[in-house]
């Protein structure tokens, strides 16, 4: 369909007299990356516009409304400025070194509705007023503006540095390049019997398609989203800020097709806490050896920054840099939003990889000096425990003694100390939703001694006084990423992780009312023979077991319980942890199950993880077990034709740029909205 002009409130009088574009005539683009230029919505290109006018286009430079206008133009839902004078853009809540260049419009290409460049746009604006303003249009505004025009009169004509301008009327204006190519090409097709407009011209619009109004503005933003990066920003310093962009048009496109009409409005942020750190300076660069140089800058530039927070000297460094980060941005978007605290405005954390752990540790609060004081504790417990004789327990007690007395005197020093002792970094602002992506807090709460509990609670590893809801998305082949159910629940290693829906899946079954599919449902085994030869029939509480469809087996299956598996890696990563609070919360992780061929060398029995045999009451019934308050493992699903081998390289960024993944925080996201829609595949989550 050809495009239409369109204003606003009506068309124009059919004949009427020729002025000056209004501004709502004229529109501003912005183009980044070298692409094609971008119009601005109509609220940013008017006051752009009347900002750009009262600057002294006409002489007003030096009064009130000039300087005023002097002041950069919030655009782009408050994300962006605009300098005017300079004529361009730049972010507001992050660094930018390049800055966006900005242009006005006022003659534009047939079709495409692209701007002319300025220079050659403010000449042909002259001329067209010298030689035609006060005559009368012949043209209604709303019109196709693509008709073609069959007319070899050119009343006036215009040169420029590559091309011309011929006006055929006041309302037909036709540019040629002049280029030798299309001279040639004119002359051919001239030749033929084609006219001159017909051949190469290209016309040209005074005004762009739609006039610019202050309605067309952008909701007011209810929902923030910090989005926080993991390894590899020293690497390249821009990417948190690309896949947030990537993010946010995904969102845009979501929004679009599923949240139109809800009152919501989700803005994605991304925090860049890297850059700003000294950590050791260039210590490991000047002992890193000169071969494979190449390989080893890539590896202290993205696997280093892992090692800095296992350091008891750097964790701090980057854990405040990440807090001072959030805390700079929410306070900044809260002064250049005063009614968003006020209205209740919700904040969420989008988190990917290592950022998953500092973000889970700066709200929490945990520090490895508790982790040691936790270790001394139970070290005491045990020797408090074993029988002492005389001597022994008369030492104990002055021992008591001594230490209660030192406990009133610390506690007299932290008193006089509290002003100036720093505490652990805090947030201003609760979060509503914790998304975590790739991520491997899993691992670290598992090597930290967290255990499965005998509730279905959150709270288990992150208090809802402290975040409302946390989501964990992984794909299948992340080697990152690692789930969180089984530290809550123990036999959620035997429950597959809730798949996401597909962007484009017709009325999806809603999240919360998907129920737990089991991996290997089976009866309680009596030996190893029965547990080897069960089958794997659907439980009678359960849905049927869902097989996988492209590789055979699922790559879920094979690190069944990646996190009761991680009792067996921390035999040689933090055996020590292990060792010392493996007893704490569940009983010692079980070993790994074994492949068809994988029978243990030792021959002792093998009790599948993640399998444990279902409880049974006196009467012989399976007892219903325990399950979660609201799902967290979240699945992204496993693409037809997709390589193993190479999803295992390139899953752990394929978050940023998945539509999937865009309509699952949103959907999270506008969960709470009271506003009614009638899409009832989204209706509950």
């Amino acid at each position: 369909a050809l495009p239409e002009r369109r204003r606003p409130g009506g068309g124009r009088p059919r004949y009427e007299v020729l002025r000056e574009l209004d501004p709502e005539e004229v529109r501003w683009f912005y183009r980044e990356d070298q692409k094609t230029w971008k119009p601005f919505i109509g609220y940013d290109s008017l006051r752009i516009e009347r900002a750009y006018r009262a600057l002294g286009a006409g002489g007003a430079a030096g009064t009130e409304d000039a300087e005023a206008a002097a002041e950069p133009v919030c655009v782009r839902s408050g994300l962006y400025e605009v300098d005017v004078v300079n004529a361009e853009s730049y972010p507001v809540y992050w660094n930018q070194t390049k800055k966006i260049p900005v242009m006005r419009g006022q003659w534009f290409i047939d079709g495409t509705w692209q701007p002319l460049e300025e220079e050659e746009s403010n000449l042909i604006e002259q001329e067209h007023l010298k030689r035609f303003k006060g005559q009368q249009l012949q043209e209604s505004f709303v019109m196709e503006v693509s008709k073609p025009v069959e007319r070899n009169e050119v009343v006036h004509c215009l040169k420029l540095s590559r091309s011309h301008v011929d006006w055929h009327s006041v309302d037909e204006v036709y540019l040629y390049s002049d280029g030798t190519t299309c001279k040639i090409a004119r002359t051919v097709t001239q030749k033929l019997g084609f006219s001159k407009v017909l051949s190469s011209g290209t016309r040209l619009h005074r005004g762009y398609v739609e006039e610019a109004t202050l309605e067309d503005k952008p909701p007011q933003t209810s929902h923030i989203v910090f989005v926080v990066h993991g390894v590899g920003q020293k690497m390249d310093q821009g990417s948190i800020i690309k896949n947030t962009t990537m993010m946010r048009d995904n969102a845009r496109k979501v929004e679009e097709k599923y949240f139109s009409n809800f009152a919501t409005h989700v803005e994605f942020l991304p925090v860049e806490w890297r850059s700003k750190l000294m950590l050791d300076g260039d210590t490991v660069d000047s002992i890193t050896p000169d071969k494979v140089r190449g390989l080893r800058d890539l590896l202290n530039s993205s696997a280093m920054d892992i090692m800095y927070y296992t350091s008891p000297l750097y964790r701090d460094e980057l854990m405040n840099g990440l807090q001072q980060e959030l805390n700079r941005l929410y306070t900044l978007f809260c002064s250049r939003n005063p009614e968003f605290e006020e209205k209740g405005g919700k904040v969420s954390i989008v988190a990917h990889s290592l950022g998953c752990v500092i973000t889970y540790d700066i709200m929490t609060g945990w520090s490895s000096i508790r982790l040691y004081e936790q270790l001394l504790q139970k070290k005491k417990e045990e020797l408090e425990e074993r029988r002492m004789s005389d001597e022994e327990q008369c030492l104990a007690e002055e021992l008591y003694i001594t230490k209660e007395q030192l406990r009133e005197v610390d506690e007299r020093f932290h008193e006089l100390k509290a002003s100036t002792i720093s505490g652990p970094p805090v947030l201003k602002f609760k979060v509503e939703n914790f998304f975590c992506m790739g991520s491997p807090l899993a691992v670290f709460l598992a090597l930290r001694g967290v255990r499965p509990g005998n509730s279905g609670s959150q709270d288990h590893i992150l208090p809802r006084t402290i975040c409302n809801r946390l989501l964990n998305i992984f794909h299948p082949t992340d080697p990152v990423a690692y789930r969180l159910e089984p530290l809550i629940l123990k036999h959620y290693s035997n429950i597959l992780p809730i798949q996401i829906h597909w962007y484009d899946t017709a009325n999806p079954l809603p999240y919360e009312h998907m129920k737990p599919i089991f991996i290997n449902p089976r009866k309680e085994p009596t030996s190893v023979t029965d547990s080897e030869s069960v089958s794997t029939t659907s439980s009678p509480n359960t849905s049927p077991v869902m097989v996988r469809r492209h590789y055979g087996e699922s790559i879920t299956n094979i690190g069944k319980a990646s996190i009761l598996g991680a009792a067996s890696i921390g035999k040689g990563l933090g055996g020590m942890l292990f060792s010392s609070f493996g007893g704490s919360s569940a009983p010692t992780s079980q070993p790994l199950e074994t492949g068809k061929d994988g029978a243990e060398a030792d021959n002792k029995k093998a009790t599948t993880v993640g399998t444990p045999p279902l409880p049974r009451s006196s009467s012989g019934f399976l007892e219903p077990m325990v399950e979660l308050e609201h799902r967290i493992d979240f699945e992204l699903r496993e693409g037809l034709v997709e390589s193993r081998l190479w999803s295992a390289v390139t899953s752990h960024t394929a978050y940023w740029s998945s539509l999937d993944v865009a309509l699952f925080l949103l959907t999270f996201m506008h969960k709470h909205d009271q506003e009614d829609t009638d899409k009832p595949d989204l209706d509950a989550v």
